[in-house]
Parts: structure tokens; C-alpha cells; sequence
């Protein structure tokens, strides 16, 4: 046998879970990894493969057998080891025994602590073809499964039944079992095309002998076939493929061999709104709709099948009737919801509970109401468009449509806002207000729409809160987290005048259940705040400038985007250092003055060259960062205040700080607290 051979595993089950292939697949190859790690096997490369019916990984070029070892066993120290007599003590023999040695074949150990008795054993390395076995076993067990099921009289338990397992390393079979199921060196093909077994060659070979079964084993082959064949099948017909990531990613785990077929549906239902069909195509049926060229969705759809069908006409007509029924249902919700307005809706959304504690999504309808009014205000935008848009945000929640398709919350109001003769601002504020919905997905992109997105997250957020429903761990039900960051990512990417203390006591204030505000207005800032730090770390400001803008508890996202951004440009420039460590040594001065240390600086008592000279350099500049620090010009305050660096340095250097003269010294203590003063009012650069 070689040094190395190739491992080739296969599994196969049952039409497994398609959301859950990939991970399934991902996690095997890593536990059996970590496996061949543990057990100090080495390996090349690795290759995962998985289809609705199999699970399989090949690793080339595993160690056959693991290094021999030699294990040291210390025992007693040298003058414990022999009695009076010089012979052997009891606990030296006692050692010896427990190594499974004779006393003589012991040796000495010289350490920088003494001396000790020791035996040296070879440990021969076990053979791969033994320890794989529960390798895998161990990685299957550790498989992501919610649920494991049972099947027959076995007591094996696995997410689906499994049919047959094949286990080769190198070009031999490692006899074994898994779920009950003999291990050997043949797979089956597809369950159509190529139901009998076939005995697998090699493991370089194990993709192109499945190929040959109708069987794609590479999960990233398989995805990329489905794709081309779309698009091809979609440019047929003159237009292109709607490709949808995770729907594409769920067909691909439910075809082994992928084989595209278009069909059609009658035009009369493209009166109806886009998102419509589309969601009715891909979440009922899997389909891939065709959009033109210009973005509008065409009479046709694409269907993966999972056969080369010797009539595919007969395919497409299948899938054409099972479509149309549903296009008719969505059609029927459409007819009867537009039957009454967003606004005769609103009423009824009384009797939908938002959360037990806060109400029924009316009540929130009403909080949300009166905070969009009063951030447009503040804002200076239109606050009539922003109460209506509030008022009717939450109406289609209890449409037909938005009923049999959750996920169309927000945009079918938008349809049936325009539909009822709605101002265009406020039907895309109503479809806006859940945006972002992805993590650095589009913002809402119209006024209207950002101050109803701001108002209903913070309402969320806040309430939630205020009922002590905070998020813990990886746990967060109402979404809070994303919630928090939208309103952020809302503010600072619009620019907008906001405070997040105001905006938390304002939504407070709308609430009429009995909560402790003082307690939660403190833990929702403090929330939002850690998701602000977060947010300027993915946009690569460190952990430094971060905390130094946060150490002066700035509360308004656009101004803490400003400082922070000020005191990164500062920290590039030559006299950033010598400030930040003449900062730290005054921050350490000032702990042990009095607290009103600030009001007893006597310019007059003032009389060293050094001291006299930084009190005029700061008299200087002080008016000029002040002034910049009013127009929000950071960076322009703190080039400023960076002409103090040599005066500092001077004084620190010439003066006696903590001489007798009480008066004196307080002085200059002051003089340090003034200049503290002005470089606090922009960050605490001593944490630079």
C-alpha cells in the first residue's frame, strides 16, 4: 500500500431536505476534516459533492497510516525512587508497573527542577482504513439535523432513510457499517434514467461515472448548468431569466439531472402586478419567470426537471396547467382586496395583535402615526404625506393577497394606494417603510418613505424594549438588531439632523402601557450605540477612533460619523501621537484635582516662559476650533488645537506642576484642564 490514498464517501438516503443540502454537504467535509486532524492524518485536496439523494465527499492523498509516537511518562523524582537500602522504593516500582516495564528499563529525566524517574514508550500509529470508520460516524452524528427520524425495525436514526453506503480508500473497500447499511464500492445512478448499481472505479473517477449515470454530483456544477440552461431557454424566447439567488440555490438540491423546459401562461394575466406572478412562480412552483429586456415580466416561465423526457411537450403542458389555477387564485385575491380601500381596511387592523403587551397592530398604526408627523416636521418635510402614509402602512396586512403571500407586505400596499388614488409619495413610503431589508440592502430613497421607515422600527424597537423583550445571544424574534441598524443606516446615509436620545423619548412618549422609562430609554441608546460601533467598524474605522468619539457619549449618528471621521485624518498627522499622550498625562493629572479645578485659572500667576507661552498659543487658537466645532468642522478644530504640540511639550518639560503654592498650582492644573476642554469637545484623542 502506498503512504497516501484517496478517501471517497458516499451516503445514500431518501429525497433529502433542499434547504438544507448545502449545509449538510458543507458540514460533513468539515467534521470529517477535523477528524483526519485529530487524528494526525494528513491530507491534499478535499471535494464535497450532494444531490437529493446522496451525500458524498473525496479527500485525496490521506496519510495510510498515522507517524509512530513516542510517549514520555514521567513518575517519581530520583530521590523518592530508592529506600535506604538502595533498592527500588514502592512508588518507583509502582511507576514501572503502571507502565507496563520492568524497573531496570527506566530512565532518568534532568530538568531545571530536579530529577525524575521516566519511561519512553513507541506508540506504532493505527492505520487510516481503521480510524476513518469513526471518523464518519462521528461527523454524521455531528450533522446539523433539527429532526432525525427512524425507518424499518432499525434503531438508526438519520434525517432521511438510507439505501446504501460506499467507502473507499485508495482501491480498496473499508469494510463497515453506517445505519445498518454494509459499506461497499458501488452508487446508483439517477432513480429514472439509470436506477441499477454501478461499481465505482476509483475516486477521481466517481464524478464522471455519475455523470454517465444522469447524475450531476458537484452541487456547483449542477447550479451552473441551471443557470445556462435558463438563460438559453429564456433568450428562446426573446427574453431573459429572473434568477432569484435562494430559488436557485433550492432547485438546484431538488434535481440530480437538470434538464430546463419553458411553458407559458395566458397574457390576460399580466394585468396584474409583477410581484404578483413572480412570487406565485417562484414560491408556489419553483418556476424562474422571463422578463424583457426593459424589466417586464413576459407570458413565459422556465421549470428545471429532473428527466430527460422523450415528449418535453408534454412536460411543459403538465406545468402549464398547474400554473394557471394558481395565477387565478391571485387574480380572485386582487379582485376581491380592491373591493375596499386601504383606508376602510384600517379599522381592522384593531383586531391584529402585534404583540400581547403592546396592542394590536391599530394601536401601533396610531404611535406611528404621530411619530412620522412629528419627524417630518423636524425633518422639514411634508408631514400631511407622512400622517397618511402612516395611517395606511399596515392595511394590506390584512389583504388577501398579502395573506396568502407574506412576503409581498409593503409592495401590494403600494399597488392598492395607487389603485385607491393615493398620492404617489405616499404608496411608495408605504412599501419603503420595511426597507432596508437586508443587511446593506437600498434604503428608502423618497422622504416620506424615510421618515415612516424610522417611525415603525423605532416604534418596534423601543416598544419591544419598553415589555423587556431584549435580544439575547443569537436569539432576536422581533428582529431588533437589523431594526436598529436600518434607522441608522436610514440617518447617516440621508444625512439626517437626528438624535437618537429624542427620537427614543419621543417614541416613548407614544406608548400607553406602564414601563419604566428612565430605565428603558438608557438600554435602547445603549442598544443602538454597540450597532453604531459595529457599523463604523465594517466601514474600516478601528476600534481606537471608534471608542474615542464614544467615550464623549455623542448620541446623533451624523455627528458621530463627523468625529470619528475627523479623528482618523487627525491621527495620520505627525503631532497626533505627542497630543494623544500629552492628553493621557493630563487625563492622569486631573483625577486627583478638585472638581471645580477649571474655574481657578489666574492668568496672572502664570510667570515660567513655557506656561505663559501655552496659555497664549491656546488663547489663540481656542476661538478658531470653537468656531469650527460649531460648524461641525472637526478636523479643521483639531488642526487647530494641534499647534499646542509644541507649548505642550515644553511645559511638561520646564514646568513644576505640583509645587506648594496651592493657588499656583491650581492654576496651571487649570490651564491643562482648559486645554482638555477643547480636544474633549470633539473626541477623547488620549485613546488614540
Amino acid at each position: 500500500m502506498s503512504n497516501t490514498n484517496d478517501l471517497l464517501f458516499e451516503l445514500g438516503c431518501e429525497e433529502l431536505p433542499p434547504t438544507h443540502l448545502k449545509t449538510l454537504r458543507d458540514a460533513l467535509l468539515q467534521a470529517v476534516c477535523e477528524g483526519l486532524d485529530e487524528a494526525k492524518l494528513a491530507y491534499g485536496n478535499t471535494h464535497s459533492y450532494a444531490t437529493p439523494r446522496r451525500l458524498a465527499f473525496w479527500i485525496e492523498s490521506v496519510d495510510a497510516k498515522q507517524q509512530d509516537a513516542v510517549i514520555e511518562k514521567r513518575g517519581p523524582a530520583v530521590v523518592a525512587a530508592y529506600g535506604p537500602d538502595g533498592q527500588a522504593s514502592k512508588a518507583a516500582l509502582g511507576f514501572a508497573k503502571s507502565c507496563g516495564a520492568d524497573f531496570s528499563e527506566l530512565k532518568t529525566l534532568k530538568t531545571e527542577k530536579g530529577e525524575w524517574l521516566c519511561y519512553n514508550k513507541l506508540e506504532p500509529g493505527q492505520s487510516a482504513e481503521t480510524l476513518i470508520p469513526a471518523i464518519i460516524e462521528k461527523a454524521l452524528a455531528r450533522l446539523p439535523i433539527a429532526k432525525r427520524m427512524r425507518w424499518g425495525d432499525s434503531d438508526s436514526a438519520f434525517v432521511r432513510p438510507v439505501h446504501w453506503a460506499s467507502l473507499l480508500f485508495g482501491d480498496r473497500i473499508i469494510d463497515t457499517q453506517f445505519f445498518g447499511i454494509n459499506t461497499s464500492n458501488t452508487s446508483v445512478g439517477h432513480r429514472f434514467h439509470v436506477p441499477e448499481s454501478f461499481t465505482i472505479s476509483s475516486a477521481s473517477s466517481y464524478c464522471d461515472q455519475l455523470r454517465q449515470a444522469y447524475v450531476f454530483a458537484d452541487m456547483d456544477q449542477r447550479r451552473q448548468t441551471i443557470v445556462e440552461q435558463a438563460e438559453q431557454a429564456a433568450r428562446a424566447v426573446g427574453g431573459q431569466a429572473h434568477i432569484d439567488a435562494e430559488l436557485l440555490d433550492e432547485v438546484t438540491a431538488l434535481v440530480e439531472y437538470p434538464v430546463a423546459v419553458t411553458g407559458s401562461f395566458d397574457e390576460h394575466f399580466l394585468t396584474l402586478p409583477k410581484e404578483v406572478l413572480i412570487t406565485t412562480m417562484q414560491t408556489n412552483q419553483k418556476y424562474f419567470p422571463v422578463l424583457s429586456k426593459q424589466g417586464s415580466l413576459l407570458p413565459f416561465f422556465i421549470t428545471i426537471s429532473n428527466i430527460q423526457s422523450s415528449n418535453p411537450t408534454s412536460v411543459s403542458h403538465g406545468n402549464e396547467r398547474v400554473i394557471r389555477p394558481r395565477l387565478s387564485d391571485a387574480e380572485f385575491f386582487w379582485q376581491q382586496d380592491n373591493k375596499l380601500t386601504l383606508e376602510q381596511r384600517v379599522d381592522s387592523l384593531n383586531n391584529v395583535v402585534f404583540q400581547h403587551k403592546l396592542g394590536s397592530l391599530g394601536e401601533k398604526t396610531t404611535r406611528v402615526t404621530a411619530l412620522s408627523s412629528a419627524l417630518a416636521k423636524q425633518l422639514g418635510y411634508d408631514t400631511d404625506l407622512a400622517a397618511r402614509a402612516a395611517l395606511l402602512s399596515k392595511a394590506d396586512l390584512v389583504t388577501d393577497m398579502v395573506g396568502e403571500f407574506a412576503s409581498l407586505q409593503g409592495v401590494i400596499g403600494r399597488y392598492y394606494a395607487i389603485e385607491n388614488g393615493e398620492p404617489r409619495a405616499v404608496a411608495a413610503a408605504i412599501e419603503e417603510q420595511y426597507l432596508p431589508k437586508l443587511s446593506g440592502g437600498p434604503l428608502p430613497s423618497s422622504e416620506t418613505g424615510q421618515v415612516l421607515a424610522l417611525a415603525d422600527k423605532l416604534d418596534t424597537l423601543v416598544g419591544v424594549f419598553s415589555v423587556g423583550l431584549l435580544p439575547t445571544g443569537d436569539k432576536d424574534p422581533f428582529a431588533l438588531r437589523r431594526a436598529s441598524l436600518g434607522i441608522l443606516r436610514i440617518i447617516i446615509e440621508n444625512n439626517l439632523n437626528l438624535d437618537l436620545n429624542a427620537l427614543i423619548t419621543l417614541s416613548c412618549e407614544q406608548f400607553t402601557h406602564a414601563f419604566d422609562t428612565n430605565s428603558t430609554q438608557p438600554l435602547v441608546l445603549n442598544f443602538m450605540l454597540d450597532r453604531l460601533k459595529g457599523y463604523c467598524l465594517n466601514k474600516g474605522f478601528s476600534a481606537e477612533h471608534i471608542a474615542a468619539v464614544a467615550s464623549i457619549n455623542c448620541s446623533e449618528p451624523v455627528d458621530f460619523m463627523n468625529r470619528i471621521q475627523a479623528v482618523q485624518d487627525f491621527s495620520a498627522l505627525p503631532e497626533a501621537a505627542s497630543l494623544s499622550e500629552a492628553n493621557k498625562r493630563i487625563q492622569n493629572l486631573l483625577k486627583k484635582a478638585p472638581a471645580n479645578i477649571s474655574d481657578q485659572l489666574n492668568a496672572d500667576l502664570l510667570s515660567d516662559a513655557a506656561e505663559t507661552e501655552l496659555y497664549q498659543q491656546l488663547l489663540r487658537c481656542e476661538s478658531q476650533a470653537q468656531a469650527s466645532i460649531k460648524q461641525q468642522q472637526y478636523i479643521a478644530a483639531l488642526k487647530a488645537l494641534s499647534s499646542l504640540k509644541e507649548p505642550i511639550d515644553a511645559f511638561f518639560e520646564h514646568v513644576f506642576i505640583m509645587v506648594d503654592d496651592e493657588a499656583l498650582k491650581n492654576s496651571r492644573l487649570a490651564l491643562l484642564a482648559k486645554i482638555h476642554a477643547n480636544f474633549i469637545k470633539v473626541a477623547n484623542i488620549s485613546m488614540i
